[in-house]
């Protein structure tokens, strides 16, 4: 079998798309993301309890492979804020945030959520994504922005809070500690936050966190920071990416392995969120499997080169499609630009107040939450809002592995809730003023006469495990207290039969038959007449209960009626073929 070089390497699928006119196009994407993201790439990394340098390793490795791996032509891979909390959170239970050990242990949960994303990909699971709620996604992002917010008001304030404190115990610190905040540490943070905010506002083109940054450095400079206790970052090494080896002892992989699934689980909803967001205004079509591919890869690869855990980032991709990107070199070139700046500035990274990145942190954090999106779930839907608070508050008050799951895990409960209850239509003969013919109208939308005979129904969703009860008492109720045994079900809305509801059809067949009646289908699609043919339900029930569509099923089951005497001194005259009768 030839197997298509394009499936190994997904890059050359859109290689041929590459001109001089997209090269200078992304050209450019490439500088605004960079400079976008050398501060986005700090920030992150004190978030994650890791030195400010890795941060800006991760956007420079994960970002070059996702491109050529992944599927979307504008998706920016990298450092996330979401991800990276939620690295903190894993390792800093088994490590010292800060320490050898907790910079190995971050690497090899990085590692395990590349193994996990590419072997979803490599299975073809990318459609699982769709089962989960994009309000999961929102809940976990806006708890995850209280906390980082929470983490950070210790560096905004000079207040000393120990590490690894719950949501509620940091709170009680930062309280008990209000009395003895430093007003030149909370000085600096709040310049640097006044003008991420007003830049942002009134020169939206410029980046506005890194215009900050420089702005919060020069008043620590004027207060001179060192008579102050206003704590610097330090000088970043001016080199890059090294190489790391992620600590493969089973211990750890055993230790480590539960977290590294939520940290791949949400990596790949990011990821794929993003890129189908964007792709709906470039008319792109994405490849989910692809996407989990090319995060796969980005992180097993990072792993190696002192990178940790990153997805897509929807603020550097959405840049990036704004800035004009046309292919994914963007991302590669952003990444090159990247550590060209690192090697050229990083020893100014040595008069970064740790106070100006607080408050760049916290304008990140406030990004994070979608008030929008948020208002537009409490007012739509009581189920979607459900599924927001309750992972909101798991974030906060949970292990936020935990939140992910416990989110995930009450979107799917709910989904099937929704699915087990499929909507059973009554039908019955209406006249079709426009052609003069009959036609099966909904009952409830209006008032029409049934054959006292045959009932009617059409089941709108498919007929697996979780339906099966809601269907079967359907049927029941038909047959026991309305007294009709003879049943159609038109099958134009089933898209699906697995074998328990092929069991139940074949009982309830079993079961109407006895009482002198049966079950019967009409329009049933191809695909799944096919399925329900192969697992023998239509030998089981019977040949002559299936029909291709509507008017042959009524015709035949009115013969069959007729034969049997029930259609004799009946008043309703439903069928057009009760009125042939007459004549």
């Amino acid at each position: 079998m030839r197997i298509d070089p394009k499936t190994i390497f997904p890059f050359l699928s859109w290689l041929p798309l590459v001109t001089k006119k997209s090269l200078r196009a992304d050209f450019i994407a490439g500088i605004t993301g960079a400079v976008i993201v050398l501060p986005q790439g700090v920030a992150f990394a004190i978030i994650a309890g890791l030195p400010p340098q890795y941060g800006l390793y991760t956007a420079m490795i994960t970002p070059i492979i996702a491109a050529l791996f992944g599927s979307s032509r504008h998706l920016i891979s990298g450092p996330t804020t979401a991800i990276y909390i939620v690295v903190f959170s894993a390792v800093s239970q088994h490590a010292t945030p800060g320490t050898p050990e907790f910079i190995s242990l971050a690497l090899t949960i990085t590692f395990l959520a590349g193994v996990y994303q590419l072997a979803f990909g490599l299975a073809r699971l990318g459609v699982l994504v769709n089962f989960v709620s994009h309000t999961v996604v929102i809940g976990f992002t806006a708890g995850a922005a209280i906390l980082i917010a929470t983490s950070q008001m210790k560096n905004i304030l000079g207040v000393e809070v120990a590490r690894g404190e719950s949501f509620l115990h940091t709170w009680v610190a930062i309280w008990n500690g209000i009395g003895s905040t430093n007003l030149f540490i909370l000085l600096v943070a709040l310049v640097t936050l006044t003008v991420a905010i007003s830049s942002k506002v009134f020169f939206p083109k410029i980046p506005n966190l890194l215009i900050a940054l420089v702005a919060g450095s020069l008043v620590a400079l004027l207060l001179s920071a060192d008579a102050h206790g206003i704590k610097l970052v330090g000088k970043i090494p001016a080199q890059l990416p090294p190489f790391s080896l992620p600590d493969f002892s089973m211990s750890s992989l055993r230790l480590l392995a539960p977290e590294a699934f939520a940290v791949a689980l949400l990596g790949l909803i990011e990821a794929v969120s993003i890129s189908r967001s964007i792709a709906s205004k470039s008319h792109q079509r994405i490849d989910g499997n692809q996407e989990f591919i090319g995060q796969g890869l980005s992180n097993i690869v990072g792993s190696f080169f002192s990178s940790y855990a990153g997805s897509g980032s929807f603020t550097r991709s959405g840049i990036n499609y704004a800035s004009g990107a046309q292919t994914p070199v963007s991302a590669i070139f952003a990444a090159i630009f990247l550590m060209l700046i690192v090697l050229l500035i990083a020893p100014l990274t040595a008069y970064l107040p740790v106070a100006a990145m607080g408050g760049v942190i916290l304008m990140v954090a406030y990004n994070l939450i979608d008030f929008p999106k948020i208002k537009h779930v409490f007012t739509s839907s009581g189920t979607e809002t459900a599924i927001l608070l309750t992972t909101f508050f798991a974030t906060l008050f949970l292990e936020l592995e935990f939140a992910i799951y416990m989110g995930v895990l009450l979107s799917l409960v709910l989904f099937l809730a929704r699915t087990s209850t499929p909507e059973i239509v009554t039908l019955a003969p209406d006249v079709d003023r426009r052609y003069g013919k009959r036609v099966l109208t909904d009952v409830t939308v209006k008032p029409l006469r049934e054959c006292p005979d045959l009932k009617i129904l059409r089941i709108d969703m498919s007929v697996y495990f979780g339906s099966l009860n809601h269907i079967q008492k359907k049927l029941f109720n038909v047959s026991n207290a309305e007294g009709v045994h003879h049943i159609l079900i038109i099958g134009s809305g089933i898209n699906f039969i697995d074998l328990s509801g092929m069991e139940m059809l074949h009982e309830e067949a079993h079961r109407l038959e006895e009482e002198g009646g049966g079950l019967y289908f009409a329009g049933i699609k191809p695909a799944v007449y096919q399925s329900i043919g192969k697992a023998h339900l239509v030998c089981e029930i019977g040949n002559n209960h299936f029909f291709d569509d509507k008017a042959d099923a009524i015709k035949t089951l009115h013969r069959l009626m007729r034969v049997q005497g029930r259609c004799k001194d009946c008043p309703a005259r439903v069928f057009t073929e009760c009125f042939e009768d007459e004549e």
